[in-house]
């Protein structure tokens, strides 16, 4: 059985940054780690090394708000690490008040070990560890956020504390199978299972799903909260694909309000969050995706976040969706070993300004990360 779990596993595939986006060493004048290759690194964040129960050492970057009374732990996607990634934790730091915690799996970035299923549950578990033992954060105060396969050691993890605050899944996948074949079950070999973890989590879930995703279908977001047991407000970005959803203003207007509304609520595996029930349905029918605004009730907010969130021109937003266009058409026509020179050129393509630390985000996503590859057996 191992085995075959292994092939499938394989067959999934992951796929780190090659070379890694970011380096890390010991600042001379502090002694402290530092990430190297990175901008705007301020004194507010402190690199860490954590070992895990399998014995690896997985780098992770914990960024302090003062304002804040939540952390967000952050599991990026199949493609991308902590260096790319870094510019985006700090704008959620910012822009949600709350600390946040970002980190590489096992064979990411500079994270040592290989890639796999169940190592990823092991990094989330040591990164969830750090926070509880070198920063006394409790459990019913952290956020766990899944981009992707993210959200599989999200949900792995989620399931298993009971009084988290909240749980959120963004272009969340129900399993590794799934997402390959249009599979009705679960079969014993699948990995990820993430549609039979979702019904244990007890605190509110936001889910977000672009509804043109054609890395992991709408679909997968739309199961994952029909079996929510706490479910909060959707948010279907019409037109969104895989890795796009930060360029939306919905995309930060309401992951804003979902944890203004968790950081008031209670936080005893209780109903927190109610449901807004005709929104919902709404949202979640395949024939009437999301509108774009489903926060009428925040007008009164509107000039704070006018101030606090930095806008994209609708100049900077074309050339952040044509970019992206051709980045996608671009790995689609190869088989996913790009060259160096082919790296930094993609790399020079993501100059895009302010919140385009966002956008960043974009170019992290290899188009073909979840189908089968040739070589594995």
């Amino acid at each position: 059985m191992g085995g075959v779990t292994s092939s499938m596993a394989a067959k999934f595939a992951f796929f780190p940054p090659n070379p890694p986006s970011y380096g890390v060493e010991v600042a001379a004048e502090t002694g402290k780690l530092r990430l190297t290759g990175v901008e705007n690194v301020k004194e507010n964040v402190e690199v860490l090394k954590l070992k895990t129960k399998r014995g690896n050492q997985v780098v992770a970057a914990y960024i302090k708000n003062p304002t804040a009374s939540l952390t967000l732990l952050y599991s990026h996607g199949n493609a991308a690490d902590l260096g790319q990634m870094f510019e985006l934790f700090s704008e959620l730091s910012l822009h949600l008040r709350v600390n946040l915690i970002g980190y590489d799996y096992s064979g990411y970035g500079r994270s040592s070990g290989k890639p796999s299923e169940q190592n990823t549950y092991y990094d989330i578990e040591a990164v969830y560890r750090c926070l509880e033992e070198q920063y006394n954060v409790k459990e019913q105060d952290v956020i766990l956020y899944g981009q992707s396969v993210g959200s599989g050691p999200t949900l792995e993890l989620a399931s298993r504390l009971p009084n988290l605050r909240a749980v959120v899944l963004h272009s969340a996948i129900a399993s590794g199978l799934r997402v390959m074949y249009p599979v009705k079950r679960t079969y014993w070999f699948d990995i990820y299972k993430n549609v039979d973890k979702i019904s244990t989590v007890k605190c509110p879930v936001l889910v977000i799903h672009g509804t043109s995703d054609d890395v992991v279908k709408w679909s997968h977001g739309k199961q994952l909260f029909d079996l929510c047991k706490e479910k909060y407000e959707p948010l279907w970005i019409k037109g969104g694909n895989h890795c796009d959803l930060e360029l939306y203003p919905q995309y930060i207007k309401h992951l804003k309000k979902f944890v203004s509304a968790v950081e008031k609520s209670p936080h005893q595996g209780q109903a927190c969050v109610p449901l807004q029930t005709e929104k919902a349905r709404s949202s979640t029918d395949v024939r009437e995706p999301a509108r774009p605004s489903t926060d009428q009730r925040e007008k009164s907010r509107t000039s704070m976040d006018r101030r606090e969130m930095p806008k994209l021109s609708t100049e900077s937003k074309d050339k952040a969706r044509a970019s992206v266009d051709k980045r996608e058409r671009t790995r689609k026509s190869v088989d996913g070993n790009a060259t160096e020179q082919q790296i930094q050129t993609e790399k020079a393509r993501n100059s895009i300004d302010r919140f385009g630390g966002l956008i960043r985000s974009v170019s992290l996503c290899n188009i073909d990360c979840f189908k089968p590859t040739a070589t594995a057996k």
